[in-house]
């Protein structure tokens, strides 16, 4: 099972497909289709702005498209550089490469999150935005980087992606910057199958991102209105995708609630030890707890337990340790192939994306082992663990396992 969203599918998803599909059967009888505050896609966003506690949402056709909208609606663009960690994944820098802005890389802290003091160090003129991605369900130190931005005047633009649901001090992940972009992929907490969903407080930035994601439109599919022309492309959400998507939206609470009483189990059955420890993290009452992570003290020992669970260490995370994404280093090469419609970087820069660039995230990541607390996924590496299925035999027997696979290996 990939995300534990899945495993919550029911009536209420099935109850919306088929509103989707009266109102489409009403369509071909009255020549015209219902639009306005009925749409899936409207209740949608009207109920996930609620939940999450932010002024306006735009539902956006994938996480990358979040991305890319609000990118374009903070006015990013060529000339920009935007810090963005190590360890994410590859749309992030894909986004900021199709915005003609530069990405610079920086590096994890312990909790495998945008290490503040770094981004300090790689701040320059042309620093426009900071890109904190909430990697594996945990939030990143969202008061330090806060602090970095305002005193540099710089965009904040949260990938939540893997966070929906997460909190840091009290507060949903994705409503700390300028805008938050979320992700609706088979992989993620909750599900539409695919999709994603753009928050923030700001109208201008709403309306921006509007007109980007909808042919230029103003808000909602109005000519005309205060705020910006933009050309925009088409990156809206489906009404299918909105109708599952809204209904998974109302089971939030309980898949968290699932994923964290999974987690707590195996934390009670997997004692800390010398050699290994559990991952830090910067709020643990906001984790969404869809994975668990050790960290290592040494790479031969987590790549030995690794080996021997049928599972891999983080580094080997294709998309989304930065060393492993093969777009990044044909970018870094001199005519940066892997991007069309923009230039080629300056040299100085394109070293910054080599394999080798990065000694502290390539050090963690080498020594972290995932273990999946419901949602699997290989290119993540999370291959070993538990599912929202799980009973209390399974759990007891993953975490028998894991314990008698480290004593075996750390003695």
């Amino acid at each position: 099972m990939p995300g534990p969203g899945y495993a919550f599918f029911g009536d209420e998803e099935r109850d919306n497909v088929r509103q989707v599909l009266d109102a489409w059967a009403r369509t071909t009888a009255a020549h015209s289709y219902p639009l306005g505050d009925l749409t899936q896609t409207r209740l949608f966003e009207q109920a996930a702005a609620h939940r999450l506690g932010s002024p306006y949402c735009l539902s956006v056709n994938s996480g990358t498209s979040a991305l890319q909208a609000g990118l374009a609606a903070l006015g990013i663009g060529p000339g920009d550089e935007v810090i963005v960690p190590g360890y994410m994944y590859g749309a992030c820098l894909a986004a900021v490469a199709y915005s003609g802005a530069t990405p610079v890389l920086a590096e994890v802290d312990a909790s495998l999150t945008l290490d503040p003091a770094d981004v300090r160090q790689r701040i320059t003129p042309r620093t426009k935005a900071l890109m904190p991605v909430h990697m594996l369900g945990a939030a990143c130190d969202m008061a330090a980087l806060r602090r970095i931005a305002d005193e540099h005047g710089l965009l904040v633009l949260e990938d939540a992606a893997q966070a929906c649901g997460g909190t840091y001090r009290g507060q949903a992940l994705g409503t700390f910057g300028h805008a938050g972009a979320f992700s609706l992929n088979m992989f993620k907490v909750i599900t539409g199958g695919d999709g994603g969903f753009l928050l923030t407080a700001d109208e201008r930035t709403f309306q921006r991102a509007y007109g980007f994601h909808d042919h230029g439109w103003f808000p909602y599919r109005r000519e005309d209105g205060p705020g910006d022309r933009l050309w925009g492309l088409n990156l809206r959400m489906t009404e299918l995708t909105a109708a599952v998507a809204r209904a998974q939206l109302g089971r939030l609470d309980a898949v968290l609630a699932r994923t964290r009483e999974l987690r707590d189990d195996l934390l009670a059955q997997i004692p800390v030890r010398d050699g290994l420890v559990r991952r830090p993290l910067h709020d643990a009452a906001g984790d969404c707890a869809t994975l668990l992570v050790h960290v290592f003290d040494e790479r031969a020992d987590a790549d030995a337990v690794a080996k021997r669970l049928g599972t891999k260490t983080l580094l080997h995370s294709p998309k989304h340790y930065y060393g492993g994404i093969p777009e990044l280093a044909a970018l870094a090469a001199p005519d940066g192939s892997s991007c069309p419609f923009r230039p080629a970087v300056e040299s100085w820069r394109r070293d910054g994306w080599r394999a080798g660039a990065l000694p502290r995230t390539d050090d963690v990541l080498s020594r972290s082992l995932a273990m999946t607390v419901g949602t699997t996924d290989t290119y993540l590496g999370a291959d070993f663990g538990v599912t929202v299925f799980s009973g209390t035999d399974e759990v007891a027997e993953v975490a028998e396992r894991f314990r008698e696979t480290v004593g075996e290996v750390l003695g």
